[in-house]
C-alpha cells in the first residue's frame, strides 16, 4: 500500500517534471498512451472471443477403417431416399428438408481442429500482435522519461527544478522585475520628453491627414502564468506594492544613490507621473533577504556545477536517437507483416485418423479488427517516429549548449546577466518550450547587479543609524569607526556627522557617492585592501575635508587614481609592495604626486629600490618622510637633497651600512631614525655637525661597534637612541651632549657606566637593560637629580649604592634579573616610586625594612594617582604597571 504523503510527492514530481517537457514531448507521451489503449484494446478482444473456425474440404468422406462411420452414412443415404419419395400430402406439418453438406464431426471435434489450426495455420504475428504492440508502447514510454532517471542527470534536474521553485515564489524576484518594469517606464518617458523638446518638423503633405500612430511598448515581465512555480501565497503578493517599485538601480545597471530631494517631477506634459527619489521602505523583512541572499549563492554554485559538463544534453540526444531506430526497427518488420492479418487460412492438422479429414478451411474472426486496430497503431508509431525525427532535427540545428539572454538584456535594466553554457543552458532551452518567463525568473538570481542591490537593502537594514552609532569609539579624542569584510558601504554610514575617523578593510565594492557631503567633521580615512571608487560629487568634498589618508593594498598599480587629487591632504600613508621593478616608477607617474602640494608627512612601507622621484614635487611642503622598506636594500638616496624642508625622516628596514651623505643637505632635520639597519661605524658623525636643529638620533637595532667621539659634535641633541648594537664602552664625549634628557643603551655589551654620566644633569630618562654591568657609579647618584626612569635589569649588579635615595623625583625603576642580594633602606625615600614604580623580584622586595615597603605599596590619593600619571613621561624602554600588575610580575619573576 502506498501511503498519502508518497503519493502526494510523487504527483507533485510529476507536475514539476513537466516544466522540462516540450510540447513535443508532451505530445508523444499521448501518442505512446494511445498506442498502449490499443495495444490492450486488441489483447482484450483477443483473450475474450474465439479464435478461429475451421470446417473440412473433402467432398467425399475417405475410405478408413472406421466402419461405423461408413454404415452410419450408408444406413442414412437410403433413408433420406426414403424420404424425400414420401409425397408432401402423408404429413400435416412436413419438415423442411436438410440441405449442404454432412460433415459427420462432433462438437470437441470442431473445439479440436479450432485449437490445432489456431497454432499451426494462423501466422505468429496475428496471435502475438497485441503483445508485441504492448511491449513495444512499454518501452516507448521508458525511453521517453530516460533522462528524468538517469543517475548522472536525474540530480541536476531535481536540483534545477528546486532552485526555480525558488527563484519564482522569492519575493525578491517580484521586487527585480518591478524596478525592470519602472526603469523601462522611465526610459520610455525620457525618449518621448526627448521627442517634445525637438522643435516640431512641417509634416508632408501626404502624410498629414493620416491619424497619429499610438506608440506602445510591450512587456514580458511579471504575467500570469499557470506554472506550478509561479503560485505565490497571500502574504507574500500582499507584502509587495505594485507600485512604485522599492528600487533604486539605474537602467546602466549601476547603483544609484540615494537623493537629498524629497521628489523629482517631470514636465508639465507628464505632471501626473510622480517618482520618489529617496530611499524607499524595504518590503523584504530580514528573512526574506536572507533566503534570497543564499539563493543567490546556491544559483552560483549550481551554475559552476552544471557548466562543467554537458551529461544531460548527451543523454537526452542519445534517448531521442534511440526512440528513432526503435521506431525505424518497429515500422520495418511490422509493415511487411500487416498483410500477414487475413480472414481466411488453409489448415492442415495432420489428425486424419481422429477426425477423418486431412485438411480445413479455417476463418479468423478478428482479423479485420486486429487489421483495423494494427492500420491505427503504425500510424501512431508514424507520428511518433516523425516527432522524433523533429527533436533530432531542432537539437542538431539549435545551439542547446549556449544560452544568451540578449532578449531581456534589451528589454529591461538587467544588462548585466551571463550567458549560459552546457547542461545549465540546455535545462533553460528546455524551460522555454515552456514558458519564457521562468528563465526571466530565474536571471533575477544571475545578475550581479541584482545582486549587488539586495546586498545594499540587507546591508541598509543591518547597519543602520544606530548601529554604526554604537560601533563608533572615542580615542584620543576622536570619533572613529571601523567596518571590516562588508561587500559595500551602508547607506547609513553617510549620515554620521561627528565621525571624525573611518577605517575600512577587506571591502570589496566600497564607493562614496554625494552623500558623504553629509560627513562634515570627516578627517582621516584608512582602506585596508578597500579598491574604494569615489564619485565626482564626492571627490569635491574629500578633497576639501579630507586630511590624513592610509592606504594598504598588494601592488602601485591598485592604489586608485583619486588618490592623486586629493589637494588638501596633509598626511599620506602607504603600505604594500612598491618595488620599482613591480611597477612603482610606472604606478606613481601614471598618478602624480605633483598634485599635492599639502601634503607634509609621507608615510611608506614597501619595498623600494630608490627614493622616488615623485617626491621631489612636493619637497617643498614635505616635513615628515617614513620609510619603512621591509628589509630590502634601499640604493639611491640622493633625492633627498632636495628636501630641504624636510624635520623628520625615518629610515628603517633599508640595509643601510653607512649614514646617507644625502642628510648633509637637511639642514632643518630635527628627527633621524635608522633603526633596524646595518651600520657597523658611525664615523660620519662628524658630517651631521651642522645640523644645529638635529635633536632627537635612533640608531636602534644595528651593529655599531663603537661610538665615535665625534658624536660630541651634536650639541643639540636631547634624546640618542643606541639600543641593541654592539657597545663595548662609551666615550667621553657623549658626556659633553649637556642637552641629553634620553639616553638608551640596552642590550650592548657594556661592562661599566662611566663616573661622567654626572654631566648630564638633564638626564630624565636612562635605560642600561642587558648589559654587564657589575656596579654603578655614586655620581649618576649624586649629580643626575632629575631622573625620572632608571632601567637597569638584566645586568649583573650585585649592590645597589645607598645614594640612590637622592632620586626623590625617580618614578620607575626596574632592578629585575641581577645579582642583588638585598636593597638598600634608602629606596624609602624614593617617594614617587609608590603604587607600582618599582619592579624587583619579590624576595628582594621583602628584604627592605617594613617602614619602607609600605612607602613603596603605599597607594595614593585618587586625586593624586590622577596628578602622578598626568606626571609620568612616557618611555620606549620602560612600560608602565599598575600596583596589581607590579605584584603579579614580582611573583612571576621569583618563581622563575
Amino acid at each position: 500500500m502506498f501511503s498519502l504523503s508518497e503519493l502526494a510527492s510523487l504527483n507533485e514530481r510529476q507536475s514539476r517534471s513537466k516544466l522540462l517537457k516540450p510540447w513535443w514531448e508532451v505530445f508523444m507521451d499521448y501518442l505512446v498512451v494511445l498506442m498502449l489503449m490499443v495495444s490492450v484494446l486488441a489483447g482484450t478482444v483477443l483473450l475474450s472471443r474465439d479464435r478461429v473456425v475451421c470446417l473440412p474440404l473433402d467432398p467425399t468422406p475417405s475410405p478408413t477403417p472406421n466402419t461405423s462411420s461408413q454404415s452410419y452414412s450408408n444406413s442414412d443415404e437410403p433413408s433420406s431416399k426414403a424420404s424425400s419419395q414420401v409425397p408432401h400430402s402423408s404429413s400435416p406439418n412436413p419438415r423442411p428438408p436438410a440441405r449442404g453438406r454432412r460433415t459427420h464431426l462432433v462438437y470437441q471435434q470442431y473445439v479440436y481442429i479450432s485449437q490445432v489450426c489456431y497454432h499451426e495455420a494462423l501466422p505468429w504475428y496475428s496471435r502475438f500482435f497485441p503483445y508485441m504492440a504492448l511491449l513495444q508502447s512499454l518501452v516507448l514510454l521508458a525511453s521517453g522519461s530516460f533522462w528524468f532517471h538517469f543517475p548522472l542527470t536525474s540530480a541536476r534536474i531535481e536540483h534545477f527544478l528546486a532552485i526555480l521553485g525558488k527563484c519564482c515564489e522569492s519575493p525578491w524576484t517580484s521586487r527585480a522585475l518591478c524596478h525592470a518594469a519602472r526603469q523601462e517606464r522611465i526610459h520610455d518617458q525620457q525618449e518621448e520628453e526627448q521627442e517634445e523638446r525637438q522643435p516640431p518638423q512641417t509634416p508632408h503633405p501626404s502624410t498629414s491627414s493620416l491619424p497619429p500612430v499610438p506608440r506602445t511598448r510591450h512587456s514580458s515581465l511579471d504575467s500570469g502564468t499557470d506554472s506550478p512555480l509561479l503560485k505565490r501565497s497571500d502574504s507574500v503578493s500582499t507584502a509587495i506594492p505594485p507600485s512604485p517599485c522599492p528600487s533604486t538601480h539605474s537602467c546602466d545597471g549601476s547603483v544609484s544613490s540615494v537623493s537629498l530631494a524629497p521628489r523629482v517631477y517631470f514636465p508639465a506634459s507628464r505632471s501626473s507621473v510622480v517618482l520618489y527619489s529617496p530611499r524607499q521602505v524595504i518590503n523584504l523583512d530580514k528573512s526574506d533577504g536572507e533566503q534570497a541572499r543564499a539563493l543567490f549563492e546556491r544559483v552560483r554554485r549550481f551554475r559552476s556545477h552544471c557548466e562543467s559538463s554537458d551529461v544531460i544534453y548527451k543523454v537526452y540526444l542519445a534517448q531521442t536517437i534511440f526512440k528513432l531506430l526503435l521506431v525505424t526497427l518497429i515500422v520495418s518488420y511490422t509493415t511487411p507483416l500487416l498483410d500477414s492479418i487475413s480472414f481466411t487460412h488453409t489448415c492442415h492438422p495432420e489428425e486424419h485418423a481422429l477426425v477423418g479429414y486431412s485438411t480445413f478451411e479455417c476463418t479468423h474472426a478478428l482479423a479485420s479488427l486486429l487489421h483495423k486496430l494494427l492500420v491505427a497503431y503504425l500510424t501512431l508509431l508514424g507520428l511518433y517516429g516523425l516527432l522524433n525525427l523533429y527533436t533530432l532535427s531542432w537539437i542538431l540545428h539549435s545551439s542547446l549548449r549556449q544560452y544568451s539572454f540578449h532578449v531581456l538584456k534589451e528589454s529591461c535594466s538587467l544588462r548585466d546577466i551571463p550567458d549560459l553554457s552546457n547542461d545549465l543552458a540546455f535545462l533553460l532551452h528546455m524551460a522555454d518550450q515552456y514558458d519564457p518567463l521562468l528563465a526571466q525568473r530565474l536571471s533575477v538570481f544571475l545578475s550581479p547587479v541584482s545582486e549587488t542591490r539586495l546586498l545594499e537593502e540587507n546591508q541598509e537594514r543591518r547597519w543602520g543609524p544606530e548601529k554604526l552609532r554604537s560601533m563608533t569609539t572615542e580615542a584620543e579624542g576622536q570619533s572613529r569607526l571601523q567596518l571590516v569584510a562588508l561587500p559595500h558601504l551602508p547607506p547609513a554610514l553617510f549620515t554620521l556627522s561627528q565621525l571624525q575617523v573611518l577605517k575600512l578593510e577587506f571591502i570589496t565594492d566600497a564607493k562614496f557617492t554625494a552623500q558623504v557631503a553629509n560627513m562634515t567633521s570627516l578627517r582621516e580615512l584608512h582602506l585596508c585592501h578597500c579598491p574604494a571608487s569615489v564619485e565626482p560629487g564626492a571627490l569635491g568634498v574629500l578633497q576639501e575635508r579630507l586630511e590624513a589618508l592610509h592606504l594598504t593594498f598588494n601592488q602601485a598599480a591598485d592604489i586608485p587614481g583619486w588618490v592623486y587629487s586629493l589637494r588638501g591632504l596633509h598626511e599620506l600613508h602607504l603600505s604594500g609592495r612598491l618595488d620599482y621593478e613591480g611597477g612603482v616608477g610606472r604606478g606613481w607617474t601614471l598618478g602624480s604626486l605633483r598634485q599635492l602640494r599639502h601634503l607634509r608627512v609621507l608615510v611608506v612601507r614597501g619595498m623600494l629600490q630608490r627614493v622616488p622621484g615623485e617626491l621631489y614635487e612636493v619637497a617643498g611642503s614635505l616635513v615628515r618622510l617614513e620609510i619603512h622598506n621591509e628589509g630590502s636594500r634601499l640604493f639611491v638616496l640622493t633625492g633627498l637633497r632636495r628636501m630641504v624642508g624636510l624635520r623628520e625622516l625615518q629610515l628603517q628596514g633599508c640595509q643601510l651600512e653607512r649614514l646617507p651623505s644625502a642628510l648633509l643637505a637637511l639642514t632643518n632635520l630635527r628627527t633621524l631614525d635608522l633603526q633596524h639597519n646595518n651600520l657597523r661605524t658611525l664615523e660620519e658623525l662628524l658630517s651631521l655637525a651642522h645640523l644645529r636643529r638635529l635633536s632627537c638620533l635612533r640608531l636602534a637595532y644595528n651593529r655599531v661597534l663603537a661610538l665615535p667621539a665625534s658624536v660630541g659634535v651634536l650639541r643639540g641633541l636631547e634624546l640618542l637612541d643606541l639600543a641593541n648594537n654592539q657597545l663595548q664602552d662609551l666615550p667621553p664625549a657623549l658626556f659633553t651632549l649637556h642637552r641629553l634628557r634620553r639616553l638608551l643603551l640596552a642590550g650592548n655589551l657594556l661592562e661599566e657606566l662611566p663616573a661622567e654620566v654626572k654631566a648630564l644633569q638633564q638626564l630624565t630618562e636612562l635605560d642600561l637593560s642587558g648589559n654587564r654591568l657589575e656596579t654603578l657609579p655614586t655620581e649618576l647618584f649624586s649629580s643626575c637629580l632629575e631622573l625620572h626612569i632608571l632601567n637597569v635589569s638584566h645586568n649583573s649588579l650585585s649592590s645597589l649604592p645607598t645614594e640612590i635615595g637622592a632620586l626623590t623625583q625617580l618614578l620607575r625603576l626596574d632592578l629585575r634579573s641581577n645579582s642583588l642580594e638585598e636593597l638598600p633602606a634608602e629606596l624609602g625615600y624614593c617617594s614617587g616610586l609608590h603604587g607600582g614604580g618599582l619592579l624587583v623580584e619579590d624576595c628582594l622586595f621583602h628584604s627592605l625594612p617594613r617602614h619602607a615597603r609600605d612607602i613603596l605599596t603605599h597607594s595614593c590619593s585618587p586625586s593624586g594617582k590622577s596628578s602622578e600619571s598626568q606626571s609620568r613621561p612616557e618611555s620606549d624602554s620602560f612600560p608602565y604597571f599598575s600596583a596589581t600588575q607590579w605584584s603579579f610580575s614580582s611573583a612571576l619573576e621569583s618563581q622563575i
